[in-house]
Formats: C-alpha cells, sequence, structure tokens
C-alpha cells in the first residue's frame, strides 16, 4: 500500500460520519488489501449527466455518506450562484442500501445552504419526483437511486426546476461546485426540513387516473411484479383509480428489498428477470404481464405467443414503444414524438403517417424530456413517456396504466398486442431489433472495441452495404457530441455502437427492416409475397449475420 492511499484512507475515516463505512475502511488498513483500497481512492465517482452511481462502500470511488454530502453541498452552491433559489429542492429515494440514509443527508445540507427542502416520507418511484418538481414548482429534485443497477450500488440523479434531467453544461457546473467544497465539518447541515407523502402521491395517482376515458374498455388480467423495488404500492392505486381489476402480484417480489433475492440482475431487460411474472401469468391465464424495473421508471410487457418458448414472450422495447406510438399519435396530437438514436426507425414513420413532428435525441430521456412540445416519447430500454405534461422523464406507472388501457381496448374488440405489432409490420414493413451487449470487469477493453472500430471500419454487416459511418462523437446540427457510431446500413438496416452511460458495458443496438408485401399474417410466403411471420424469421436471420460480423469488428 502506497503512503498516499494510505494517508487518504486515514483521512477518510477522520471525517466519515457513518460508522458502517469506517468499519469496513478500517478493516480494509488492518488488512492491508491494496488493490482495494487503491480502487477505493484512485479516483473518484464522477459526477455527470446520470449524476452518481456506484457500488455503496468507503472511499471517494464509491456511493457513501461523504460522496453524497459534498453532491449536496455542491448542489446548493449551485443553485445559490445560478439564482435557483425561489422554491424548494424535492428529495425522494427508492429501498436499496442507504438510500433514506443518503435522502436525509441531502435534505440537512440544503437546509444548511438556507434553502428549502422537502423530503418524502418514504420510498417512491423516481417519476413521482419528477412529476412533483413542476407540482410544488420546485427549483430543483433529487432522487436516491441506481434504478436497476445490481444490489450493490446506488446513485444520486439530480434534476432542475423544468423537471427534466440535467444535462450540460449544468452537470459540469455542478461537478465543479461538488469539487470545490471544503473538509466536511465546513459544511452546514439543518434539521427542520419539511416532509411531504399523501399530498403529492394522491396528486400523482390522480393525474394518471385522468388519462383513462370513462368509457375505455377495462377488461383485463395482468399479473404484475414490482421485482423488489419500489413500485407495487403506487401501481396497485393506479390500476385502482383508473378503474381497472387489481393486478395478480408475484408474491416472492412483491415487497422491496435491497438485496433482490430471485433474479441475478433488477432489470426486466436481463435474461430471466421476469421469470417469475411470466409464470404467475401462465398460472391465472392472463391477458397480459408487466413488470417496473426497482425504481419504477421503465415498464416491461410480455404478452402470450403460442410460437414462443412457455407460450410467452417479453416484447422488446421498441415494440411497446411503436405500440404505444400508434396508439397516442393516431389522434394527431399538436406536438413532437421523439425517441433516442439507439431506438427503432418506426415510430418516425408512425409520426409521419398522422402529420406528427418526429425528432431523435441522444440516449437517455435527459435528453427526451426536454424535448419542446413532447406528446410522447420512449427509449428502446424500456423507457416511456406518455404524459410529458405532467412527467417530462420516463414513468413505468403511467406508462402500465395506458398498458392496460391498449391491451383492454385491444381485448374489446377481439385482438391481441400481438396482432396490433403485425399491422403496424404490414403498414410500415417489419422493425425488427436486438442488442449485442457485453459487460466488461476492465473499462478499458471499451475503448479499444471503439477504436478498433473507427481504426478498421467494417464496410459490410452481415447482408448489408455500411453505407455511412457518422462519428457521434463530432456532434451534428440536430446532436451534441456523445461517444458512439451510426453506421447506416442498406435497406434501412442501422446499427449504433456506444458505451453504456449507467454500466460498464459495451452496447450495440440494430435494426433491419424488412417490407410485408402482404397483409396475411400466417407467415406464408407464396407468390412473390411476404407474410409477417416469414419477415420475423428473416429478419431474426439478417440480425444474427448482423451481430457475428459486428461483433467480429469490434473484437468483442
Amino acid at each position: 500500500m502506497t503512503d498516499d492511499v494510505k494517508a487518504a484512507a486515514e483521512a477518510w475515516l477522520r471525517e466519515d460520519p457513518d460508522p458502517d463505512t469506517r468499519a469496513e475502511l478500517t478493516e480494509l488498513l488492518a488488512a492491508g488489501d491494496t488493490a482495494e483500497l487503491a480502487d477505493r481512492f484512485a479516483g473518484t465517482l464522477e459526477f455527470g449527466t446520470a449524476g452518481l452511481r456506484g457500488a455503496v462502500g468507503a472511499g471517494p470511488n464509491r456511493m457513501n455518506r461523504v460522496v453524497v454530502i459534498r453532491a449536496a453541498a455542491g448542489l446548493a452552491a449551485y443553485l445559490k450562484a445560478t439564482g435557483r433559489t425561489d422554491g424548494p429542492v424535492l428529495i425522494g429515494y427508492d429501498a436499496r442500501h442507504k438510500s433514506d440514509v443518503f435522502a436525509q443527508d441531502t435534505a440537512a445540507v440544503i437546509r444548511g445552504a438556507g434553502l428549502d427542502a422537502v423530503l418524502l416520507d418514504r420510498p417512491a418511484p423516481t417519476p413521482v419526483v419528477a412529476f412533483g418538481i413542476r407540482h410544488l414548482h420546485a427549483v430543483a429534485g433529487v432522487v436516491v437511486t441506481a434504478s436497476h443497477n445490481p444490489p450493490q450500488d446506488n446513485g444520486y440523479k439530480v434534476y432542475l426546476g423544468d423537471g427534466s434531467q440535467i444535462v450540460p453544461p449544468a452537470d459540469a457546473e455542478i461537478a465543479a461546485a461538488i469539487a470545490a467544497v471544503g473538509p466536511l465539518a465546513g459544511v452546514p447541515r439543518g434539521d427542520d426540513w419539511q416532509t411531504i407523502g399523501d399530498e403529492l402521491l394522491n396528486a400523482y395517482l390522480d393525474r394518471i387516473a385522468e388519462l383513462v376515458p370513462a368509457d375505455a374498455p377495462r377488461d383485463l388480467n395482468v399479473a404484475y411484479t414490482p421485482l423488489h423495488g419500489v413500485g407495487r404500492t403506487l401501481v396497485e392505486a393506479a390500476v385502482a383509480r383508473a378503474g381497472f381489476a387489481a393486478p395478480r402480484v408475484v408474491a416472492t417480489q412483491a415487497d422491496p428489498d435491497p438485496d433482490f433475492p430471485t433474479v441475478a440482475f433488477p432489470n426486466p431487460e436481463e435474461p430471466g428477470a421476469i421469470d417469475a411474472a411470466l409464470e404467475l401469468a401462465r398460472e391465472i391465464d392472463a391477458d397480459l404481464a408487466v413488470a417496473n424495473d426497482p425504481d419504477a421508471d421503465r415498464c416491461a410487457v410480455a404478452v402470450p405467443d403460442a410460437a414462443a418458448d412457455g407460450g410467452w414472450r417479453m416484447l422488446r422495447g421498441d415494440e411497446l414503444g411503436a405500440l404505444l406510438g400508434e396508439f397516442l399519435l393516431s389522434s394527431r396530437p399538436a406536438g413532437v414524438a421523439a425517441c433516442s438514436i439507439v431506438s427503432s426507425s418506426l415510430l418516425g414513420k408512425i409520426a409521419a403517417s398522422y402529420g406528427v413532428r418526429y425528432v431523435e435525441t441522444l440516449t437517455g430521456f435527459k435528453w427526451i424530456g426536454r424535448v419542446p412540445d413532447l406528446v410522447f416519447g420512449y427509449e428502446e430500454a424500456l423507457g416511456y413517456c406518455v404524459d410529458p405534461e405532467a412527467v417530462k422523464d420516463k414513468d413505468g406507472v403511467s406508462t402500465l396504466v395506458r398498458v392496460l388501457q391498449l391491451a383492454a381496448q385491444a381485448k374489446a374488440a377481439g385482438r391481441t398486442l400481438v396482432d396490433l405489432l403485425d399491422d403496424l409490420a404490414v403498414k410500415h414493413g417489419l422493425h425488427a431489433t436486438d442488442q449485442l451487449s457485453v459487460r466488461v470487469e476492465d473499462l478499458s477493453l471499451i475503448a479499444q472495441a471503439m477504436d478498433r472500430l473507427r481504426a478498421t471500419p467494417p464496410t459490410t454487416l452481415g447482408s448489408y452495404t455500411v453505407e455511412r459511418i457518422d462519428d457521434l462523437s463530432l456532434g451534428s446540427e440536430s446532436l451534441p457530441p456523445t461517444e458512439g457510431l451510426r453506421y447506416t446500413l442498406s435497406d434501412g438496416a442501422r446499427v449504433v455502437v456506444r458505451p453504456s452511460g449507467t454500466e460498464p458495458k459495451l452496447k450495440c443496438y440494430l435494426e433491419v427492416v424488412v417490407p410485408v408485401t402482404t397483409g396475411v399474417t400466417t407467415g406464408v410466403t407464396t407468390g412473390g409475397t411476404t407474410g409477417v411471420g416469414a419477415a420475423r424469421a428473416q429478419a431474426a436471420t439478417a440480425l444474427a449475420a448482423v451481430k457475428t460480423d459486428l461483433a467480429a469488428a469490434a473484437g468483442i
């Protein structure tokens, strides 16, 4: 262990207010665990447009009370320096390890800085804060959450007074204010913050209930899992207020549990995460299975499908995005539809068919949520904004209610969500998407893959010709710079490669488009025409070939 690391660890011990992390650090020092100490003290968690996110533990490269107190002090300094002082800071939190403590520390520091702080009195979904910021005329909001990250992680998400997540340059300015915070003992803290509970939650639920017309069909049998997160209470209340029957909840995943004991990763996108919900759906002969991630800002949907293993399949994020887009844009609302550059191009075609303006943004709801005049936005990672006037962020609770509305309407007409997807394929071509996602221990492997793709760009991927390569790090007239590469392929196909902003992953997003030249949905191919089923099989083969070639080109 170097003298510098030892000195840094000992200095940390002297100001750490948390007995748990003090004990942890004392043990590491006594054991002389050089590698672990070096990892914790070699750098700091970077505050960016995702706020903070990392493993809970002692040291500046972990999530802990010292890091959170400094972050709150930096945020307070930024708000004061930019004149954002004429309203409260709303603070929410999920049920992860230390979330309640980090939220209380934030409230104490905000009050110590002379600003008003309003703290939710219980763990709640992230979109409650996004809603509450504008409802309470707050100047900023903080949510202590790591969303769908592994159990050992926690995080710190920041919103400003428009109800949107921070974007540059605010993130860099807040980071600079955090870096300027002196010794922890010099950070003033108060204990007279306000708390809020039922008043805000009821306002949020009332707004969701208004989304579903009184005469809408409501006959639906639903299985639901909150994946050990904080969604259940509000989902049950929202479903009831909207007039639907209570969903059957997966008992083993019903209550908040920061260890997420029944899933490898608490992310509905991960293989196996919603297996328990599918088992329940089969048991009760459900029309639909729905899931939230742990902070309930995402929504996943699975549907009966005789062709799938076990008779059920989960809809891809792009499929649900297209269904919701068709549902919400068919009324030709005055406004803009938006999705991220890694999402399917199908939403743009749906919007055009109804005369609705469409824009693409960078990945993340920090960009989608701030699109002017937004009427619907989504990203393929199961994030949907179905009521932008109320919540300028992804919202898994209001989305779930919208999905029930759409599914019940289809059921009343003798149809299913799969039928509606087939309709879209006939109308616009079958848009099939897939993802190549590689989780790494060594982050340098991601940089190496990006360097390899830039040095030796592929000219073909699968059966497609690479017609254009956009280096997203250079930015464009419509998009700010971001690390990534976008490949425009022949026949409407495309690939986007980018490092994840919240996890140690390289993520590659693939899309192919196969024309459907008949309204027949049986999958039969005859006389030069292609049914939806055949188009789906053709697309699966094409995506697999693209994925293989892309993995080889990136060296992953």
